[in-house]
């Protein structure tokens, strides 16, 4: 007798809205039920016990057509002797979720090596790539795959792989310094440079001196390969390189303001009727939302016949600000449909869809760069740096005919832009750096390797914050209000002032406060984005 087997995902906190949304931009249609029917032997997921589904079948062949997946048993065979390995990579290879998976195989087999974990940058990201890899295991979100991120949990003890914002795992080591549940820990987008991820990799040399059976994998751009082997030493490296180069294009001129001009390249790339999606970089959040704007407001004058452009903003801090997509799919049988992901170059790690085409690429973008003079933060239009250029380009390294369209003169390129993206330590406020630091110093960490050293006005004028705010004793050591306040994922000054209004009795005005100047920027003053009927 034949056994019919039927499996259905589990997205537990998973909206349809946002299910919507990732389906648009994977290029399904999201209906499919998905069932095996066998004969006697079934093959089991060694995760969760279960028959594999056909999907899974079907999903492991694209697997297979990832540019990463022919290292697949290099890397296994160098994580089990290595206790650090460097995975070096163009964008859109697979590294992201393949890596991880292959970290859940070698802590199942042949004996239990505790769980993974695997940190991102953004938010968005690692819950979409927690979706993805259940997906591509065959198991359920929450259970054996799953996300931790702000305000958010979907796992279990049990889960074997988890996702977390590189700062989720920050704030853990604070509870366990030695992060002992883990067995492999995965460190993505090194290159970002980001102030958490910094401080985890200089922590997590005195983790691995402590704990000999711990893995460290790092995944980076192949800008960044000779800075992390400099800094971890003599270390393994894998590179992955993507299929296809793309065919850059440069302007002959500077844009004063390249923003009308991508719009109107977008339109020109439209008539020419070349298949393909596009992915337009802009400089700033409020530009995707204005260019959001103007594509909707344009797409009812264009010519039907040449299909319909749907913007996708990809929003890298805000959240919740998505358009609902409402799929006609009568419609969509009939019309052509180009999908146009509109995001900047810290949103990279947001573009999810395969058939990407066409870039175009501003040449530069909005940063937030604290002064500790005016102890503000400055916000400034720069050129993007060559590695983040070099980044767009290897999207379109799947795309035998990708082109990228750069609104700048090639001679830009050199002349202005910097080398690699600024170390965000060396840019921002220290305040909660250093807080944290400071409890670390407790836990038995009195030393941060860092890869790039903070600038020492920033650091002592993250001491003389503290000592304002009571959070040091005379020793310049953590007073007890200070291990209080480093328990909030707060800033210091908010943390400080949650606690002193018990003693004023205004808490419920002050965690009001609080969660206005905390949450997305602007977003208590901005409404969400509709889509016109």
């Amino acid at each position: 007798l034949g056994i019919i087997y039927v499996r259905k995902m589990e997205f537990l906190t998973f909206s349809p809205e946002n299910h919507c949304f990732s389906e648009l931009l994977d290029g399904s249609d999201g209906d499919e039920e998905e069932i095996l029917v066998c004969g006697e032997d079934l093959e089991l997921n060694p995760f969760d016990g279960l028959p594999y589904s056909s999907r899974y079948y079907r999903l492991m062949k694209e697997r297979e057509e990832l540019p990463i997946w022919q290292e697949k048993c290099t890397f296994m065979e160098t994580l089990l002797h290595n206790q650090i390995v460097i995975v070096s990579g163009d964008a859109k290879t697979g590294k992201s979720s393949q890596v991880p998976q292959w970290c859940a195989e070698h802590c199942l087999a042949p004996r239990a090596r505790g769980a993974v974990v695997c940190t991102q940058v953004l938010r968005q990201a690692a819950v979409a790539l927690a979706l993805r890899v259940a997906d591509q295991m065959d198991v359920s979100v929450g259970h054996e795959v799953g996300y931790c991120v702000p305000f958010e949990s979907c796992c279990t003890p049990d889960t074997i792989l988890r996702y977390c914002t590189d700062e989720m795992l920050q704030r853990e080591m604070m509870s366990t310094p030695l992060l002992n549940c883990y067995g492999v820990i995965v460190l993505d987008d090194v290159h970002e440079r980001t102030v958490a991820t910094d401080a985890l990799l200089g922590l997590l040399k005195e983790v691995l001196a402590a704990r000999a059976e711990l893995r460290l994998v790092l995944l980076t751009a192949p800008h960044m390969c000779s800075t992390l082997q400099g800094f971890c030493g003599s270390v393994p490296v894998l590179r992955v390189r993507g299929r296809h180069r793309a065919q850059a294009v440069f302007s002959c001129s500077a844009h004063g303001d390249p923003f009308l001009p991508a719009l109107r390249l977008l339109l020109e790339i439209h008539h020419t009727r070349e298949k393909g999606d596009i992915v337009i970089f802009l400089a700033s959040e409020q530009e995707i939302e204005k260019a959001y704007q103007m594509i909707r407001q344009e797409q009812p004058i264009l010519n039907p016949d040449l299909g319909e452009l749907i913007p996708i903003p990809l929003y890298p801090t805000k959240q919740d600000l998505t358009p609902k997509l409402i799929q006609n799919k009568q419609k969509c049988c009939k019309k052509y449909r180009r999908k146009v992901l509109l995001t900047t170059s810290s949103g990279e790690p947001l573009i999810w869809t395969k058939n990407v085409t066409f870039v175009i690429d501003v040449g530069v973008e909005t940063r937030k760069v604290y002064n500790p003079r005016i102890r503000a933060d400055s916000v400034l239009t720069q050129p993007i740096s060559q590695s983040q250029a070099e980044v767009h380009k290897q999207i379109l390294g799947m795309s035998p005919s990708g082109k990228i369209f750069c609104l700048y003169p090639e001679e830009f390129t050199y002349k202005e832009m910097k080398a690699e993206i600024p170390a965000k330590v060396q840019e921002s406020k220290l305040t909660s750096l250093v807080l944290f630091l400071k409890r670390m110093d407790i836990a038995g960490f009195a030393h941060c390797d860092f890869i790039s050293s903070p600038a020492p006005e920033n650091l002592m004028q993250a001491l003389e914050d503290l000592d304002y705010l009571a959070a040091l004793d005379n020793n310049g050591n953590l007073s007890e209000f200070g291990i209080i306040m480093s328990e909030f994922p707060l800033d210091p000054q908010l943390s400080k002032s949650l606690l002193a209004s018990c003693e004023f009795e205004c808490v419920d005005e002050m965690l009001t406060i609080a969660a206005m100047v905390t949450g997305t920027p602007a977003s208590a003053l901005t409404c969400p984005i509709q889509t016109p009927s």
